[in-house]
């Protein structure tokens, strides 16, 4: 009988001893908010080949994004090995849109070493941000991938606090999203403070934009440049609502708004209508602040764009850089018909973009950034290939983070604490060690596109061109992408003078960071 006692007690006993390791183990999320049964998930990882291959999907079949590329962002933030074995297996003869990379047998860049584009490797912007319109604190940017726009609020604090340890430790710039400047943000990263529709954090008693209280917000917190947005590629032209579950008391202090009530931010900006209004407001922020302005936007109709650039054309006012979002974008909650069917695809929308501002010839006096799901070594490519001189990227450094896909973000019940303001999941994400983790995965990212970089034959991304892609028709032949996209000789690259800068600064030549 005492026997049959001890066998019954030993699996309590070790049931009990997993369940008090997963509650005071940091490293899973999951597992702290969720502990025994979530190891079931991970089990499921770890045999989900084997299983895929007979009776479930392939690795390309999931959306957004697929089980290999969060596979390689998860290896990649764990420093583990990210390589795949046994060649592709997309199905690239028959894919129609299918983009391959054309290594050049020669290159006009030294050829480098593992090493020397190492997994620490800084890769500085082509361009320096703000300098064609003489901002009195215009600067180059350390790394041409940085964080983009998530607010506090949709993210949690721990989250917040995880990207910005993590952009200071990769040394690239963190977006604050719409939501205002926290002191979640303040962990070191250097900061884009973004404006929205709701002038979170900028705004006075009636919800009006105020320069006095952004000024107030930013003098002592290391903001480089201010991002106007317009709209984004998850719901645009519809504003944005973070649910009154969301809304805490700090999170409504920060905003200026009602505690646990639904934050509306509304369509469109209302301190300005127009094109020649809007560039008055860039322009008077700039000159309060010093600061680079710039707006990002998703892209659908082309008017705005066409008198934009024929506003701007003069040089006397105009933006510093515009961040294009891809209508794939999608760390907000939205309307299914927004996410689906509202505003173009990055590639599209990009460059006809750009191809307004090259016609007239404008594009080096810009900072191009491609944000919508940019955040793979190939889909980064591409976007440096149409003219984009950076990327941002969002979701990917979610992931990177403990995101797991579950797509619970618009619930409040984000499964590891990422997308969620309830205490009890958020208590599962501990910034210092997901923090390490973006790093990697930022660290990880440059280095492969250094490798690309070698592998086309030039020294930097800003380098690349679109004559450096083919798109395959999924009938046997293919076309050049500058066929697709229509662009003139020479489009999308640097200025000579910027492709020396460029040059010398990835030979360590030039460390002028202004």
């Amino acid at each position: 009988m005492k026997w049959s006692k001890v066998l019954v007690g030993i699996p309590v006993v070790a049931v009990a001893g997993v369940v008090a390791h997963d509650l005071w183990q940091r490293k899973h999320a999951l597992l702290r908010n969720f502990p025994l049964i979530g190891h079931a998930r991970y089990l499921l990882e770890g045999i989900g080949p084997e299983l895929r291959q007979y009776i479930v999907t392939d690795n390309d079949e999931e959306r957004p994004f697929s089980r290999d590329e969060r596979r390689w962002i998860y290896a990649s933030s764990k420093q583990e090995n990210n390589y795949f074995g046994f060649g592709t297996d997309n199905h690239i003869d028959t894919t129609p849109g299918y983009t391959i990379i054309k290594q050049r047998t020669f290159s006009e860049a030294e050829p480098t070493s593992n090493e020397s584009a190492g997994k620490n490797a800084e890769i500085p912007s082509a361009k320096v941000l703000g300098s064609f319109r003489g901002r009195a604190k215009a600067f180059r940017p350390e790394s041409v991938i940085n964080v983009s726009a998530m607010s506090y609020g949709s993210l949690s604090a721990a989250a917040i606090q995880a990207l910005n340890r993590g952009s200071a430790l990769a040394g690239c710039l963190h977006n604050t999203g719409e939501g205002g400047l926290s002191d979640h943000h303040r962990h070191g990263g250097d900061l884009i403070f973004q404006i929205g529709t709701g002038y979170f954090g900028c705004r006075d008693e009636h919800g009006n934009f105020s320069i006095d209280r952004l000024k107030e917000r930013i003098a002592d917190a290391p903001v480089k440049a201010i991002e106007i947005k317009l709209s984004q590629g998850a719901k645009p032209g519809l504003g944005g609502m973070l649910p009154g579950a969301k809304v805490t008391a700090e999170i409504a202090r920060m905003r200026g708004i009602p505690e646990g009530q639904d934050c509306v931010s509304p369509s469109r900006h209302n301190a300005f209508a127009d094109v020649d209004a809007m560039l008055d407001f860039v322009e008077m922020i700039a000159a309060e602040t010093g600061l680079p302005v710039g707006i990002k936007s998703a892209v659908g109709d082309l008017g705005f764009w066409s008198d934009l650039a024929e506003h701007s054309a003069s040089g006397t006012r105009g933006v510093d850089f515009i961040t294009i979002d891809g209508g794939e974008g999608g760390t907000g909650a939205a309307p299914r018909v927004f996410s689906d069917s509202v505003a173009l695809p990055f590639r599209i929308g990009f460059t006809q973009v750009y191809r307004i501002f090259a016609e007239s010839g404008q594009t080096d006096r810009i900072t191009f950034i491609g944000s919508g799901r940019n955040g793979l070594p190939d889909t980064a490519m591409y976007a440096f290939g149409l003219g984009a001189d950076m990327v941002n990227v969002a979701r990917e450094p979610m992931l990177a983070i403990g995101c797991i896909q579950a797509q619970k973000c618009h619930t409040d019940h984000c499964p590891t604490g990422v997308a969620t303001q309830n205490k009890w999941l958020t208590g599962g994400l501990d910034p210092t060690l997901k923090s390490v983790r973006l790093a990697n995965y930022i660290r990880a990212f440059r280095h492969e596109v250094l490798k690309l970089t070698e592998a086309i034959g030039v020294a930097h991304p800003g380098l690349v061109s679109v004559d450096d892609f083919e798109v395959l028709n999924g009938d046997g032949t293919s076309v050049d992408l500058r066929s697709i996209t229509g662009y003139g000789h020479g489009w999308g690259l640097p200025s000579q003078a910027q492709r020396e800068a460029v040059i010398a600064l990835m030979a360590g030549k030039d460390h002028d960071t202004r």
